[in-house]
């Protein structure tokens, strides 16, 4: 196996291939300062979400929409997508993206506020798939409401859940580093769930509930 995986890495980031449309949501996200997806991210939200073929999905961590709009073009036509983000400015330029787009209103609920009092007012078992991208201090208590509202069959994805690869440094022992440590031994650790990680972007961690 090689040593340098750093080209290997830049490659399959060069790989994903992305539209006009992505690029002017790309352009928002950067005029609010808010870190989109890398395009390897947003290509493998696509072919999940293409896959999985959920009807219901939530995303926490909305920004201006460049995981919202990877993850509607994955989805059937029918699917609703729910996205929870505290900065209304996000929110307002995600439906601008939506809506550049052509996706229908009603294939979307964008919601203000904080993932921590909207997740636990959301339906338990109710949902497909839950994206979480987003503070990464919260990153733990949004999992453990992942756990609660994925029916059997249901996909968890969380980005950064490398942690800008400061997971896999021993030695790093930063709040946020531990914090998603403790994401991944709780699907590691749970056998209600089959999981998976991923160097993709900046780290997926990908779980599925039997």
């Amino acid at each position: 196996m090689g040593a340098d995986k750093t080209t290997s890495w830049s490659y399959a980031e060069a790989f994903a291939a992305e539209d006009e449309l992505a690029y002017r949501a790309r352009e928002r996200s950067l005029a609010l300062r808010i870190p989109p997806v890398t395009p390897g991210t947003a290509a493998a939200l696509t072919v999940l979400a293409a896959t999985a073929r959920p009807s219901t999905v939530v995303e926490v961590g909305t920004g201006a929409g460049v995981s919202g709009l990877a993850l509607l073009r994955g989805l059937p036509p029918t699917a609703v997508l729910t996205t929870i983000d505290a900065d209304i400015r996000a929110l307002r330029a995600a439906r601008e993206t939506f809506r550049e787009a052509g996706v229908p209103t009603n294939r979307t609920r964008t919601i203000p506020g904080r993932a921590s009092l909207v997740l636990p007012r959301l339906t338990a078992g109710a949902y497909d798939m839950v994206v979480l991208d987003a503070d990464p201090e919260g990153t733990l208590h949004y999992a453990e409401e992942a756990v609660r509202l994925l029916r059997p069959g249901g996909l968890l994805v969380v980005n950064d859940a490398l942690h800008q690869d400061k997971v896999a440094q021993p030695a790093n022992r930063e709040e946020n580093t531990r914090t998603m440590r403790a994401v991944h031994r709780l699907f590691r650790e749970d056998e209600r769930f089959s999981s998976a990680l991923l160097p993709t972007g900046s780290g997926l961690l990908l779980a599925v509930r039997r």
